[in-house]
């Protein structure tokens, strides 16, 4: 059953995950302000993260839907690749920023204060985050959007980003370890490098056109082979994604003695057919008398 978040537009809820980056951030930062831990810290620059990237990633999302046009005969749907890639780069921004923080602080220790309203308002801060983050991913998956999966995974880490400062700071107080708040925002500042890492990876992917996903082509043959017959088969199958869309080529070879008519209405059929069964997918097949081969890879090709 669908749910209802599945049903937001990637863009309604990019608009909510700015306005609630904005208030994370004043709530973040008022802790940090009552507490001086530089962990809330580190945890209200994270947060300034999340407000770069929502904003980027709107952006991103608004080219996306351009509809194909000269220059871009295509399409813009790879633009969600960007914003992957921006909110990584500026993921490593924050992490050195808060690594150089925690060093310091390490290095020179203080003591913190008025520990239950600064917890308080990071706790606050993360439940929102955390239901956002539920909406987005149920989106995402819904219109197979890469920029709010992104923006969606990159609140999830925040969320355990901050259970982990709200940890440190809890055991300062029970400890009087001022050390552990310090070391507790270079493992955030670690934490949040590898999600950097991860986002800045699938961008790359995507920008090189990566294959679609087993399963979806495990769909693709279970659709071919409604259609292959001793005179029909299908060969030098590729595929790709491009931010929401997918795309699949292939040869479909047929007896040469069939009229031209005949052979364009079945590869319509076929074309229909896995459409219908891979949603946004975009199907070409190149029509082949049954004792021609194709060949690719050519030395004299890749000169």
């Amino acid at each position: 059953m669908r749910s209802w978040a599945a049903s937001l537009s990637p863009s309604l809820l990019l608009r909510a995950s700015i306005a609630v980056a904005v208030l994370t951030i004043a709530l973040k930062s008022a802790a940090w302000w009552i507490t001086g831990s530089v962990g809330l810290l580190s945890d209200a620059m994270e947060s300034l993260v999340n407000l770069a990237g929502a904003a980027f990633a709107l952006l991103m999302v608004t080219i996306a839907r351009r509809p194909a046009d000269e220059d871009h005969p295509y399409g813009h749907h790879k633009a969600e690749y960007f914003s992957s890639g921006f909110e990584g780069l500026a993921i490593f921004v924050a992490a050195a920023g808060i690594l150089w923080a925690a060093t310091q602080r390490l290095l020179a220790p203080q003591p913190l204060d008025q520990l239950g309203w600064g917890l308080a308002l990071s706790v606050l801060s993360s439940a929102l985050n955390g239901a956002l983050a539920w909406a987005m991913l149920q989106s995402s998956r819904a219109h197979r959007s890469v920029a709010l999966e992104a923006d969606a995974r990159h609140l999830i880490t925040d969320v355990w980003t901050s259970a982990g400062v709200v940890l440190g700071v809890g055991l300062v107080a029970l400890t009087g370890w001022q050390w552990l708040d310090p070391a507790v925002a270079i493992g955030v500042a670690l934490n949040i490098l590898r999600e950097g890492a991860s986002l800045m990876w699938k961008s790359s992917q995507g920008l090189m056109d990566e294959a679609l996903e087993p399963e979806v082509m495990e769909e693709v043959q279970k659709t071919l082979d409604g259609f292959r017959h001793p005179t029909i088969r299908f060969d030098h199958i590729s595929s790709r994604k491009s931010g929401q869309r997918r795309f699949v080529d292939l040869h479909m070879h047929m007896p040469a003695s069939w009229t031209l008519g005949r052979a364009a209405a079945l590869r319509g059929s076929v074309e229909q057919a896995l459409m219908s069964a891979v949603p946004g997918l975009r199907a070409t097949i190149q029509l082949l008398p049954s004792d021609v081969e194709a060949h690719f890879d050519d030395e004299k090709d890749l000169i």
